[in-house]
């Protein structure tokens, strides 16, 4: 009976590729989406890497505005076929509002 125990310690080892995105991420990706459209309407789509994403949770004000989460992760902006590496540094407030996008280049 080595059979099960060896598919079991391969099913063990392999990677796991599928990843539900937050909702924070989802929505940090949403409004940078409509974003960069605006500026730039050629751009497809939007795809975060889920591996570098980092999601902190904050209790503090700006001004007068409570900042609850900030996410920072590496983004693709699609452009045609162009995919190009950006850090994603999104701020979110009460509610899951999201208060600012920024995408910077490397």
């Amino acid at each position: 009976m080595r059979f099960p125990f060896v598919v079991l310690a391969a099913l063990a080892a392999s990677p796991a590729y599928s990843q539900t995105p937050s909702p924070e991420v989802d929505a940090c990706k949403a409004s940078g989406l409509i974003a960069l459209k605006q500026k730039t309407p050629q751009i497809q789509d939007i795809v975060v890497d889920l591996d570098s994403a980092r999601i902190i949770k904050a209790d503090t004000t700006i001004e007068t505005v409570p900042v609850r989460t900030v996410v920072i992760a590496d983004a693709y902006v699609e452009q045609r076929s162009k995919d190009k590496p950006q850090t994603l540094v999104c701020v979110i407030g009460d509610k899951g509002k999201v208060l600012l996008t920024m995408f910077s280049s490397r």
